[in-house]
């Protein structure tokens, strides 16, 4: 076992070979998609300060009083980035009006601290879009199409939607009011957070997971029963929107988020193969105020390592994904050690994956090498085939090998 001197921090993570290949896939994948729907990748700062996730995500969620990396340096404070949207809505609104009507993707690390259980991490890893502009079922609809369509080209056929609606700002008291009036008999029944959770942040209850708050919740009327009727039209555009495009969803009045700058369309995404703990993502409509901005728009994000564990539980692994082309080169002698060199360069400018030892070995270590790169083609060299002109070259996939002209080696490579 390797010594804990070695080992990374905890809720943190190495990603090597082979792990790594899945990883890029899904990169890769992810970068296609959204370069397919109009989409422009941004990366922003690690570092923020604080103020962008204070004003952003609210003072009162658990990410912001307990979960975030924080710390003073100079006159501001600052704060590792715990989540991709904030940071994306900081950046979008000193773009003036071309940031309010932007599509953009985000694939990189996000930190808190929390304790560290399966597929989360303290530092973890999200892909998200942001797509600013005012509400539209619309352009809800289309991105919640839009993220299914990543979890399909990763291989997570088969995720389940579930939809709900925060309503519009001007809902949030007759919601809050109308929910803190339900509970109010129940009071005492409540865990000791949901006690808190009444004036604090009342929503907070509704998604609670304990067994005796979600009794409560499911005998007062849902969040929805308190909003306009504009809201829930809104939600019904939505729905009827992905079945014309042929993507299912369930609605789920109980399915809150708990984020403060959600607004009308939120959503989750499930999948069977997590178990019993099964939400792999989700998104939602939101308005953020930035300064005197406040900017409008829709986006997800989905973790990274949760969806890896979907993956595998599904028989996807980063193996899969591993490099299997390419060419090693093998010498046998220093004189073809140096010739191979020059070999390796030509073949690697024309774009050639190309391997080998640079050392003089046994040609049973270098073949062993070759194995372990994933190389198709082994090109064989020693001082008999310079001489000639020729090389060996050895076909890994049939096992088969051939002397060959040297410069039919070098156009057939």
């Amino acid at each position: 076992m390797a010594s804990n001197e070695f080992q990374p921090l905890q809720g943190m993570s190495d990603i090597q070979a082979p792990e790594i290949y899945l990883w890029r896939m899904m990169e890769e994948r992810a970068r296609a998609v959204f370069t397919s729907y109009g989409y422009d990748e941004l990366r922003t700062p690690v570092l923020e300060k604080l103020s962008v996730f204070q004003r952003s995500l609210g003072d009162t969620t658990d990410v912001v009083k307990k979960e975030m990396y924080s710390f003073k340096p100079s006159k501001h404070e600052l704060a590792m980035r715990p989540e991709g949207t904030a940071g994306t809505m900081r950046h979008l609104a000193g773009r003036g009006e071309e940031g309010l009507s932007a599509r953009v993707f985000y694939i990189a690390p996000m930190f808190r601290y929390e304790r560290p259980q399966a597929g989360r991490k303290r530092q973890f890893h999200q892909v998200g879009v942001e797509a600013t502009g005012e509400p539209n079922p619309l352009a809800d609809a289309e991105t919640i199409a839009m993220q299914k369509s990543l979890l399909d080209a990763w291989g997570l056929t088969g995720s389940k939607i579930q939809i709900s609606t925060r309503g519009e700002p001007s809902d949030r008291k007759p919601v809050a009011d109308g929910l803190r009036a339900a509970l109010q008999p129940h009071l005492n029944d409540l865990c000791a957070d949901c006690q808190r959770r009444i004036d604090e942040n009342v929503l907070r209850v509704i998604d609670c997971k304990n067994e005796g708050c979600q009794t409560i919740v499911d005998q007062i009327p849902s969040a929805i029963e308190f909003m306009s009727e504009a809201s829930r039209t809104y939600l019904d555009q939505v729905i009827q929107t992905l079945e014309t495009m042929g993507v299912e969803v369930t609605v789920n009045p109980k399915l809150i988020r708990g984020l403060d700058y959600y607004v009308h369309t939120v959503w989750e995404i499930s999948h069977s193969a997590l178990g019993a703990q099964d939400a792999l993502a989700g998104g939602g409509r939101y308005e953020i105020a930035l300064g005197r901005k406040a900017i409008p728009g829709v986006g997800f994000a989905i973790g990274f390592e949760r969806a890896i564990m979907a993956l595998e539980a599904c028989g996807i692994s980063g193996e899969q994904f591993a490099p299997v082309n390419g060419v090693w080169l093998v010498s046998l002698g220093e004189t073809a050690l140096v010739e191979n060199m020059k070999l390796a360069a030509e073949l690697r400018a024309k774009g050639i994956r190309c391997g080998m030892e640079l050392e003089t070995k046994s040609m049973k270590a270098q073949m062993r090498k070759a194995n372990r790169s994933g190389a198709t083609k082994v090109i064989i060299r020693g001082d008999d085939e310079i001489e000639k002109g020729t090389a060996i070259v050895k076909n890994m996939v049939e096992g088969s090998q051939e002397e060959l002209n040297f410069e039919e080696v070098i156009r057939n490579a």
